[in-house]
């Protein structure tokens, strides 16, 4: 069900300190905490002896000491002390996993830590450019499986029935729509021409009239995507034509991180090419953008319910081609991971 060997968000960086912090990923219970340097650990949240979460115990100064017996654990997961035992042994450790901070979250690799390779983090080229607005992002656990999530974001067709008051516009309900398959993910988007601008970005357009509106929906196996929203003037967009100086750019970035089959934790934050350091702009973005998710997060769970209860097989349309390319090839990636564990193993 899920590709281990990949970085995934655990938390925003704000949400651990030094303090246990518990979450579970990819059915996985860990810790997370801050070393007195400020680097951040995660454990494995389970003490070897009675299995006792160690998120239940303390932290004693870089190490953390199980609420049960006593025994001590150091950020790599290794025992440094069994209180009353002579020696310590060989299976008194914890798995320990590699972790990166970037972009104020923190990735956690779930797989073989020897491929943890930090370049393979999802790339954020604007990340840190002053001329690009930040809106810092949110987060939310939705009640279904993440690859609804996965199918939700390539899915511009939905905008016009689940945002109409938000995303939606002449255009999102007919449009064709155009499918990429390449080495990252997939990406499914459109233009639409000559069009009334949509609710929420008509507040921030610098031209009035109509627009040529880009709706780019991208994601990278296993669950991580950009959704690209361009708003040009009428007559001056089109796939290959350098972006109009009052063009309206959006890239809003979404990272899932599955907690089990049927649960998910959806993080995200957008950027934005006008009014880098406007906290209004960037508060209005946040409110827009949260309600907007929010309408999301009805449907899905309500997805995850009625697939669940399904008394007949569920109809692929046309415009499921993205989602189930991405599927399929996720799939491929699951199968061909688990061999190579069958095989080392054997």
């Amino acid at each position: 069900m899920f590709l281990h060997n990949a970085w995934y968000v655990a938390a925003w960086d704000h949400e651990v300190g030094r303090s246990l912090t518990p979450v579970r990923m990819l059915d996985q219970a860990l810790v997370l905490y801050r070393t007195q340097a400020g680097a951040v650990a995660a454990l494995e949240d389970a003490c070897p002896h009675r299995k006792l979460p160690l998120s239940m115990g303390r932290l004693k100064g870089d190490e953390v000491e199980c609420g049960y017996h006593g025994l001590t654990f150091d950020t790599g997961g290794t025992c440094t002390r069994v209180p009353g035992a002579e020696r310590i042994p060989h299976r008194a450790c914890v798995r320990s996993y590699p972790v990166e901070e970037r972009y104020g979250l923190i990735w956690v690799w779930m797989g073989d830590p020897a491929l943890a390779d930090p370049a393979r983090i999802f790339e954020v080229p604007n990340w840190g450019d002053p001329a690009w607005g930040v809106n810092r992002g949110d987060a939310m656990t939705l009640e279904c499986n993440y690859l609804y999530m996965t199918d939700n974001l390539l899915d511009p067709s939905h905008v016009a029935w689940v945002h109409q008051s938000s995303f939606a516009g002449a255009g999102t309900d007919e449009v064709p729509l155009n499918t990429d398959v390449h080495d990252k993910g997939v990406t499914v988007w459109r233009w639409m021409v000559d069009t009334p601008p949509a609710p929420f970005y008509a507040q921030f357009l610098k031209f009035a009239g109509n627009c040529d509106r880009k709706q780019h929906y991208e994601v990278h196996w296993p669950c991580h995507a950009i959704i690209k929203a361009i708003f040009v003037p009428a007559g001056t967009g089109g796939e290959g034509r350098p972006l109009h100086p009052d063009g309206f750019v959006m890239d809003s970035y979404n990272f899932m991180t599955p907690v089990s089959a049927t649960e998910t934790r959806y993080y995200w934050f957008q950027m934005r090419n006008f009014a880098p350091d406007d906290e209004e702009v960037s508060a209005r973005f946040a409110s827009s953008v949260r309600g907007a998710f929010e309408e999301d997060r009805v449907i899905l769970n309500a997805v995850q319910k009625g697939m669940d209860a399904m008394q007949t097989p569920n109809l692929d349309l046309a415009i499921d081609l993205g989602p189930l390319r991405f599927r399929s090839r996720l799939q491929r990636m699951i199968d061909a991971e688990q061999g190579a564990a069958v095989e080392k193993a054997g």
